[in-house]
């Protein structure tokens, strides 16, 4: 098994470099959906995320009301602690049993959007950076996502700066061009980590 990280800043593109690989045939384990799915209702996750939170971050159909959450968690660095103390074991443990579940001649590959935050790549034998300008970033927040402008900004300067994330690359995808530019980069990287 060949296990490797992907990542990228927010609007680069790693959603769609994700859907290549998984087209190819990698198994993709996605944190940003294992995070949503140990949280909904009836999971242990929300019981916990509750307990420490209250019954104000829930939505009255009994959901996790992301908003609120965010607006409690992101104001204070101990609160976004807790949150992360509950959320990231659950995470780590689905991943782990997705990964178990794949084949031992699979490219897993793990979509991670904070990879350079946290500090993970050690944990993968290689790493995948998806790179785009800051230009083409806000561009795409804005005009694809509907994001304003300073909302976009914020979202980007909360993440690694791409020469942090450049830092860490064993393969770099260039996303500033068209999309048909993109494809014959993912297949050779997909070849190389085949190979």
């Amino acid at each position: 098994m060949t296990r490797a990280g992907l990542t990228g800043g927010i609007g680069s593109g790693k959603s769609t470099v994700s859907a290549l690989l998984s087209s190819y045939g990698a198994v993709i384990i996605d944190s940003d959906r294992i995070a949503r799915e140990v949280v909904e209702p009836g999971t242990k996750g929300l019981a916990a995320v509750v307990a420490e939170f209250g019954t104000g971050i829930l939505l009255p159909d009994g959901t996790l009301d992301r908003p609120a959450l965010g607006s409690i968690v992101f104001a204070d660095p101990d609160r976004l602690r807790a949150l992360n103390s509950i959320v990231h074991p659950l995470v780590r443990d689905r991943s782990a049993h997705l990964e178990a579940a794949a084949g031992p001649d699979t490219l897993v590959i793990h979509d991670v959007p904070l990879l350079a935050e946290n500090g993970l790549a050690p944990l993968y034998d290689s790493v995948i950076v998806v790179d785009a300008s800051p230009e083409n970033q806000l561009d795409r927040l804005v005009r694809l996502r509907g994001m304003s402008e300073d909302e976009a900004r914020a979202r980007m300067a909360a993440q690694a700066s791409r020469e942090d994330r450049l830092a860490i690359a064993d393969f770099v995808i260039d996303n500033d061009g068209p999309r048909d530019a993109l494809e014959p980069q993912v297949r050779k990287i997909w070849e190389a980590l085949r190979g």
